[in-house]
Formats: C-alpha cells, sequence, structure tokens
C-alpha cells in the first residue's frame, strides 16, 4: 500500500482568466457599501445545490471547499485532505482528511459527513458518474475513510478537484434530503446569505475558511444575473457592477479605451457544438450527419459573430482537455472542412434528392426542416442565425428556438429537442463518457455505439495513462468517422474589472480566487 504524492499529477490542460486588479469608479447609490463586491453575468444556476444542479457556473462553486484541488500549474493539490493512499490494483483509496474545517453551519468537516454527502451524491446527483461506480465507502476514523470502486475509476482524482465532489453537510436537510436552498451549507470561501430569484444571489465572506494573511478583502458579495447585454455593459459602465464576466465581444474595444478597466483574454476549455437527437430517424443516416459537419464554417461564425474571440475546433475534444490529440483534430479538419457541393451529394445519397421551391431538400415528400434550440445568450443567438444560413445552402432549412437554459438542461435529456447549440467544458476525456457518448449516460446527443461505449468503459478504469490517451483517441477516430454532432469553437474567456487593490481568476480553473481579492478602499 503506497502513499500518493499530492501534487504530482499533471494536467495538460489550459483554462482560464488572470486579471490585474484597477483603480476606481464612483459608485452609484445603488451598488452598495465600498465593501461589496458585485458580479455581472448572463444566467442564474437552476440550484445552489451541488447535489441538484445541472451545472456549475461562479454564482454557486463558491459555497464549495473540495477534496483535491489544481494549483496555478495544473497539479492536483490538497485542499480538504492532507493525502490519499491507493490500495493494492486501485480500486480502493484512503482519504485523510484535514483537521478543523468546517461547514458554514459550525459542524465538522469529518469523514462520516463527507461518507454522508457521497451516499447522496451517489443516490440522486444529476452528475453521480464523476464518482465512479462505488461499491462502499467506509469511516476509518474522525478524519480518515476509504472508497472502494467496484472497478478502478482513474478520472476520479481530477474530478475531486470540481464542486460537483465536494461535501456538503447534509445535517441541513429534511428527512426526504431536501431543504438545502432554504440552509444551504458548504464549506467554501462564500457563505451564501440571500437567494433573489430572477435577480441576485447574495453571499459573505466564511470567517472560518483558510484566507490569506489580513482575511477576507470585501464585506459581501452578489452575483447579478443580466441576461441583456447592454444593460449589463451599461450597469459597468456606471458602476453597479464590478466584475464583468462574459464581456459582450461588441464592446471590448469601448472598453478597451477607459484606462481604469482591464481587459484580459484567455482562452477557454468550453467546447460549443452543433448538436442534435441522434435517435430521431433524420439523423439516422451518417451521411446526414457529416453533410450537416461539412456546411458548417466556423470561421465565418467565429468573426461574424464573436469578433474573432475564439479558436476553431473540429475534433471532438478541446484542446485544454486531457485526452486531446492533435493526430485527431487534424484528421477531423481534413474531413470536415466546409465543402456544400459534397454536402449536397451526400445529402442526396441519404434520399434526399429534390428541393421544394423554397430550396429545402425533400425525402418522401417531407421537408428538411427542424427546429434548433440555443439559450438566451445573444452570442450564441447570433452563431445559431449564422449556422441558419450555412444550412440553408445545402437545402436543411432550421427554425430557431430560444430556450431558456434551465428548460434546455431539463429537457434535453429526455430527446424533447431536434437540434441544439450547446457547450461543455471539463479538465478530462472522460466527459466523452459520462455526458456526451456513454451507454445511458448521453444526456444531449443520445448517441448509441456499442463499440464506442466499450472503448470509453475501458478508458475510465485504466489506471496507465499512455494507455488512457490511446483508448481516447480510438474513440474519437471512430467519433469524427460518425459525426454524431459539430464541434465548433472555444470562445476566448474575456472580463473587465475595475475597483480592486488585488483580484486573481485561477490560471487553470477559471474561477475567482476569493482569497486573493481585496477591495480598494
Amino acid at each position: 500500500m503506497g502513499r500518493k504524492r499530492l501534487g504530482f499529477i499533471s494536467l495538460f490542460m489550459v483554462l482560464a482568466l488572470v486579471l490585474s486588479g484597477c483603480n476606481w469608479w464612483k459608485q452609484s447609490d445603488s451598488k452598495g457599501g465600498s465593501g461589496e463586491v458585485v458580479v455581472g453575468l448572463v444566467s442564474e444556476p437552476d440550484s445552489v445545490d451541488i447535489h441538484r444542479t445541472s451545472s456549475t457556473g461562479e454564482a454557486n462553486t463558491p459555497l464549495y471547499d473540495t477534496l483535491l484541488k489544481l494549483d496555478d500549474e495544473g497539479n492536483i493539490v490538497p485542499s480538504l485532505i492532507t493525502d490519499y493512499e491507493i490500495v493494492g490494483d486501485g480500486k480502493e483509496v484512503i482519504f485523510n482528511l484535514k483537521e478543523g474545517e468546517k461547514f458554514h453551519s459550525g459542524k465538522p468537516v469529518n469523514a462520516e459527513a463527507v461518507k454522508l454527502s457521497f451516499e447522496r451524491l451517489v443516490e440522486s446527483s444529476p452528475f453521480s458518474t464523476n464518482a465512479g461506480d462505488i461499491d462502499s465507502i467506509d469511516v476509518l476514523s474522525e478524519h480518515s475513510f476509504k472508497i472502494t470502486w467496484k472497478n478502478q475509476f482513474a478520472p476520479f482524482f481530477i474530478n475531486a478537484t470540481t464542486s460537483f465532489l465536494a461535501p456538503i453537510d447534509v445535517s441541513v436537510l429534511d428527512e426526504k434530503g431536501e431543504g438545502f436552498e432554504k440552509n444551504p451549507s458548504g464549506s467554501g470561501p462564500l457563505k451564501l446569505s440571500k437567494i433573489n430569484r430572477g435577480d441576485s444571489l447574495v453571499y459573505e465572506p466564511y470567517k472560518d475558511f483558510d484566507w490569506n494573511d489580513g482575511g477576507p478583502g470585501f464585506d459581501s458579495v452578489k452575483f447579478r444575473f443580466i441576461p441583456d447585454e447592454e444593460t449589463r455593459i451599461l450597469e459597468f459602465k456606471k458602476g453597479n457592477v464590478d466584475v464583468l464576466l462574459n464581456v459582450p465581444y461588441q464592446y471590448i474595444e469601448d472598453l478597451e479605451k477607459d484606462s481604469e478597466v482591464t481587459i484580459e483574454r484567455v482562452p477557454g476549455d468550453v467546447l460549443s457544438y452543433l448538436g442534435w437527437n441522434n435517435k430521431l430517424p433524420i439523423f439516422q443516416d451518417k451521411k446526414v450527419r457529416q453533410a450537416i459537419a461539412m456546411a458548417i464554417d466556423r470561421d465565418s461564425i467565429i468573426d461574424n459573430t464573436l469578433n474573432g474571440e475564439a479558436k476553431a475546433v473540429f475534433g471532438p475534444l478541446p484542446k485544454a482537455a486531457f485526452g486531446y490529440s492533435e493526430k485527431i483534430e487534424t484528421m477531423a479538419h481534413e474531413k470536415y472542412t466546409r465543402d456544400t457541393e459534397q454536402a449536397k451529394k451526400l445529402l442526396a445519397e441519404a434520399g434526399w434528392k429534390e428541393t421544394n421551391k423554397d430550396g429545402v431538400a425533400m425525402k418522401d415528400g417531407k421537408p428538411f426542416a427542424v427546429d434548433l434550440w440555443v439559450d438566451d445568450d445573444p452570442a450564441n443567438q447570433r452563431a445559431a442565425q449564422v449556422i441558419q444560413n450555412q444550412l440553408m445552402e445545402i437545402g436543411i432549412k432550421i427554425n430557431i428556438s430560444v430556450k431558456e437554459s434551465a428548460t434546455i438542461i431539463e429537457q434535453t435529456p429526455k430527446g424533447a429537442h431536434q437540434m441544439l447549440l450547446w457547450s461543455f467544458g471539463w479538465p478530462d476525456a472522460d466527459v466523452l463518457n459520462f455526458l456526451l457518448f456513454g451507454k445511458e449516460k448521453s444526456k444531449r446527443l443520445h448517441y448509441e455505439n456499442e463499440e464506442i461505449y466499450s472503448i470509453l468503459d475501458k478508458a475510465a478504469i485504466e489506471m496507465d495513462q499512455d494507455a488512457r490517451l490511446k483508448l481516447y483517441e480510438e474513440a474519437m477516430e471512430m467519433l469524427v468517422e460518425e459525426s454524431p454532432f459539430v464541434p465548433l469553437y472555444v470562445k476566448e474567456n474575456i472580463t473587465a474589472v475595475r475597483n480592486f487593490e488585488s483580484f486573481k481568476i485561477h490560471p487553470i480553473e477559471g474561477t475567482i480566487q476569493w482569497q486573493d481579492v481585496k477591495v480598494k478602499e
């Protein structure tokens, strides 16, 4: 039984935003006190309960501290634990918790609390697969516990750096295991003080968090949800917002002219894609799927809707993810560089040989017309319009349907959609398994392929990283040929800040490092 040296594992990924602090801006009366930090962002999380939410973001992750975390170089290092020990062939791992850690409720973060949290995660979280197929969790002492998996689960250690696997204080839940929204209790840097649905989430710094010398550099944090980009920009310019996430691309040049505003561009790890429900008859023929991929001009989308602030991606994974393969990216680029004539030929071979008076491809008297779901992000809606025009050039009619993000998240696992413009971000190629293409795990694409299932399952239990990479490359080669979705681009993360003596966003994880934030006095 050997002790695993934390900090040794290095991740091949780059994410995020490194922001420099700024100076002043006259505060309006609606801004609040000088110690309040106001963050403006587009979307409101559907829940602050990490076991109930369908996605994480800047507004709900500060509630939680994680078992492991990434340092600035991408190494996996301790957070709530001191170390861990891999037992035997890797199906058992013993974790040793730091002493003295507390939840926001004041209850200790001990082995029993972590066990109960994981049991609730496995039982009910939509992302329970991130923990692997756990056979048992045993409390060994006040601060030690052992997880036993039915099979080795290589992605666990990177997954344990994310808030999806962060411990929660289950003592605040009712007898049905609910009620976290009313009395949330994690162990992260921010403690939730108020939920204003449709408007904001308000936090205060958690006094028992491991702050830098001098303690927290702010009194409170308000996350304001402002979907309309013009309103978001106006609020930032008026001084009612201090941190503007996802700066609308058309406003960057204007903000750069303000000497008191800092703009930083750093590539992200979130891959935007054009997807569809692969179970629908209209998408069953591989040639149809390949034709769609061949009709897309990524550069046109990036230039016309994102002001060039993104990088085209052709393969199934972004460059930041462990498992990315330059070989696969080149193969996909060569296969799906835009060719409308070849796309039309593929459609004709699939039976879409005729067109109606509007130029829409026909088969068995029915037009190739489908709905494309897109969220309320204006940049995504503009991208959908470009895609609509591009697909119409090969005879596919797209009807754009704007949906709230929460609706898309809820309905797509049920297969209620036809097509969608969506995105995913994860630091490990296991995302191909637990979210995109795993057996009974494909939440958006509903693609079924037993051979790919088998490869992804093998990769998830392969502890040798080189062998894992080869398996993912094999799976991705098949995905490029099968074309069950169309990868599009990775947007650059663009953030504007001011009013701080110090401000830092993690260079790997891309999240605000609240222990390094200090408001300008």
